[in-house]
């Protein structure tokens, strides 16, 4: 794993089983980091506008449509093209804290809203809004949908008017929020269900949490209101966050959460840290820790069980292992047959931020099998080198993996790759989004830049 641009460790192949790898590892088959020749158009369309320093496929372009908006989160554009992202303001998460990477914090405002008025690819006007920010945020049914950490609210909107001019209304509250992971991220179905990402408290559910050889709490009471997902109606206000709501467990931290065009829900997953630091007589090499556990992408369902804490992703192993705190040694799956394993996974600390399912015609047609997942960037592969600063893209068939993830963006921290540390790292990809024109929308929380890709000109390309 030292060499991160040619690590492929994507796998899933039947839908329900701890998956076992298809192309990878000992295959020997050619893992593309960019689009094959085979599968992308004859011949790509040339790129007009520059690609904004960022390395994308032949055909692609990026602009920056807005810049230094500070601590950007997540993204939603809606219909006419007016762009929402949240602002990260609760406090630093305790990765941030960590690696030292927050650089103050954002403005007293939830979230901003820009428009473009003159079609030039840049936001011209730019509003910020609200005093309390996070990272979620949706649009569904007329209205905007904001995480401002213990809660979710709404505001009704219009195409007619940029700041949103219903007032502002409580989806959820009394969302917990102390310690830990603090992004409540959302995805609103179809149906209208409010599903909402309630990150672990803790590393690993010890009884002294990131201490060496701290036992892990047995049963993991942390369960019962964290690290899973949890399901509401996003057309009631005034629900109450409850432990009955709890749609999936087991999830350590589903920063991306998205809805596929199937309606099945999909999420990634933030791997658990510091196997090596905290346990050192089982796990005695660094290079270990820095490589597991595997991030991943999991087809959520009710009741699902996906094993966090008890579990964890072992690249060697290919499968979930029992994890220290509970009595493994980075081989026994004792309390782990039974827990859900990923579609799908990618190198260890990588971040996983955010997951796109594309819909659009603008982008050639393979993109629309499979998914974009932005990579935030590790902080906690030392001393092997930080990696991951980059958007992904999986293809996936029927819910399963039908070929090795592909690096789509890269660049993003505008440093050599063996130089990169959090904390240096001029932008690190978290948002994504589609826009009405086909185009993607990009976050990055350590510049605030809003990047947005386009395939040639910009235009949809004719059907095909």
């Amino acid at each position: 794993m030292h060499d991160s641009s040619t690590i492929r460790l994507t796998l899933g192949c039947a839908a329900g089983l701890l998956l076992a790898a298809c192309s990878g590892g000992d295959s020997g088959a050619k893992r593309p980091d960019t689009v094959s020749a085979s599968s992308a158009a004859a011949t790509p369309p040339a790129c007009t506008t520059g690609t904004a320093q960022l390395t994308l496929p032949a055909g692609f372009c990026a602009t920056i449509f807005a810049d230094s908006i500070t601590h950007a989160r997540h993204v939603a554009v809606a219909s006419n093209g007016d762009v929402y992202v949240t602002l990260e303001g609760t406090q630093p998460s305790t990765e941030k804290q960590i690696s030292g990477a927050d650089k103050g914090a954002p403005p007293p405002a939830s979230f901003v809203a820009l428009r473009d008025t003159n079609h030039d690819g840049r936001a011209d006007i730019v509003k910020r809004i609200g005093s309390i920010g996070n990272t979620g945020v949706a649009l569904a049914n007329g209205f905007l949908y904001v995480d401002e950490g213990k809660q979710i609210v709404r505001y009704a909107r219009s195409d007619s008017a940029l700041a949103p001019e219903g007032k502002r209304e409580v989806v959820v509250s009394g969302i917990p929020l102390s310690g830990g992971h603090r992004a409540r991220n959302i995805a609103i179905g179809g149906d209208g269900a409010l599903y909402l990402n309630v990150g672990s408290k803790t590393n690993s559910c010890q009884q002294k949490d990131r201490a060496n050889e701290s036992p892990g709490v047995d049963p993991c009471t942390e369960l019962e209101t964290r690290a899973g997902m949890w399901k509401y109606d996003a057309n009631k206000t005034g629900q109450v966050f409850s432990a009955k709501a709890r749609f999936a467990t087991g999830i350590r931290n589903g920063m991306g959460i998205a809805v596929a065009p199937d309606g099945k829900v999909y999420s990634t997953q933030h791997g658990r840290d510091q196997l090596n630091q905290n346990w050192p007589k089982i796990f005695p090499t660094t290079k270990y820790s820095a490589e597991n556990p595997a991030e991943e992408l999991m087809q959520v369902n009710q009741g699902d069980d996906f094993g966090w804490p008890y579990c964890y992703y072992a690249v060697d192993e290919k499968k979930l292992v029992d994890a220290p705190e509970y009595g493994g040694d980075g081989k026994k799956t004792d309390r782990c047959a039974s827990k859900k394993g990923p579609v799908a996974v990618f190198p260890g600390h990588w971040a996983p931020m955010s997951l796109l399912f594309y819909t659009g015609t603008a982008f050639p047609e393979r993109y629309r099998s499979g998914a974009f997942i932005a990579f935030h960037g590790s902080w906690n592969r030392a001393p092997e080198p930080q990696a991951g600063y980059r958007v992904v893209f999986q293809p996936l068939t029927n819910g399963a993996t039908s070929g090795d993830y592909e690096t789509f963006a890269s660049g993003f921290a505008a440093l050599p790759d063996s130089t990169i540390q959090p904390g240096t790292a001029k932008h690190r990809p978290t948002g994504l989004a589609q826009a009405p024109d086909g185009a993607l929308f990009v976050t990055d929380d350590a510049g605030g830049r809003i990047y947005r890709v386009t395939y040639g000109s910009g235009a949809a390309p004719a059907a095909r």
